[in-house]
């Protein structure tokens, strides 16, 4: 048994692998063949959004990989910039167009704000009304599961006023060098999952002498390191590769970090994005 064949359970009874795929500038037609070799390699959990624009190749991608479409655990998420029901409920069912399948298995709000506002207005009314879309489409049973991500505390709390369903799933930036534990301890409280996307900090961590020291005293890379400190969160950890190789290693992470070592990575804070500083989630504007 490897990292691959764990299990989270969601709050709602939804079985989640630990380890997924993420798909964040896999262009469309390069997808597919990224998915298949993930699948092969022994992946069930693939995170795609339509902010890719790769949900088409994604799905051609589970369509052909060769495993029965209920053995796969398939997520999206809404662009954020959608804040009303009905816009909402049509993009619902674009995704599940493009994937070409019937249902999908977690679907989130990519963003509290649009992009080109985050951090920035109040959007909790349209947050809600896009979340009404999505509880209906969980009711009908086109999404099984349904989440948020980059969401914060208070735009938790914002949602949660005259909605129905707490979230399954917050995803967050969370890596060595960004740990946001009041943050995941706030979502444990209220059961949600914590997903970690851009577990190797989009390569900036790969730079750090003290996270690449520490690789070397365990013996393994620094991206098995950092992804196996999300795991040991108790995050599902996405890292982000079409190459079939880092993909085969990022699952070798069949180790224990030390308590002492978790506290050392839990404790960094300095990472430079560098270029990548550009997207707002590593602005943090």
């Amino acid at each position: 048994m490897t990292i691959l064949d764990e299990t989270y359970t969601l709050s709602n009874g939804v079985e989640i692998p630990k380890l997924g795929l993420g798909t964040w500038f896999i262009d469309d037609d390069q997808a597919a063949e990224a998915v298949r070799a993930a699948v092969e390699t022994g992946y069930r959990n693939i995170d795609t959004a339509q902010a890719y624009g790769n949900e088409r190749g994604v799905g051609e991608g589970l369509r052909t990989a060769g495993v029965p479409r209920d053995e796969l655990f398939v997520s999206t998420k809404l662009a954020a910039e959608i804040k009303d029901r009905g816009r909402a409920a049509d993009a619902i069912d674009g995704s599940l167009e493009k994937l070409g399948t019937e249902y999908i298995d977690l679907m989130l709000i990519h963003s509290p704000q649009p992009w080109d506002d985050f951090r920035g207005g109040d959007y909790a009314e349209g947050n809600r009304e896009a979340w009404r879309a999505l509880e209906e489409a969980h009711r009908d049973g086109r999404i099984r599961s349904i989440g948020v991500s980059n969401f914060e505390r208070q735009d938790l709390e914002n949602l949660l006023q005259g909605t129905t369903v707490v979230p399954h799933v917050n995803q967050l930036l969370v890596h060595a060098g960004n740990t946001p534990s009041e943050l995941l301890d706030h979502c444990e409280r209220k059961q949600i999952l914590v997903e970690a996307y851009s577990p190797i900090a989009h390569g900036a961590i790969l730079r750090n002498p003290e996270v690449q020291a520490m690789a070397q005293k365990y013996g393994v890379s620094v991206p098995q390191l950092c992804i196996r400190y999300t795991l040991q969160l108790g995050t599902v950890s996405l890292p982000k590769t079409a190459n079939p190789g880092h993909m085969r290693s990022n699952a070798e992470v069949d180790f224990e970090i030390s308590g002492d070592d978790m506290d050392a990575l839990r404790g960094l804070r300095d990472v430079d994005y560098g270029e990548h500083s550009a997207f707002p989630v590593y602005s943090g504007r």
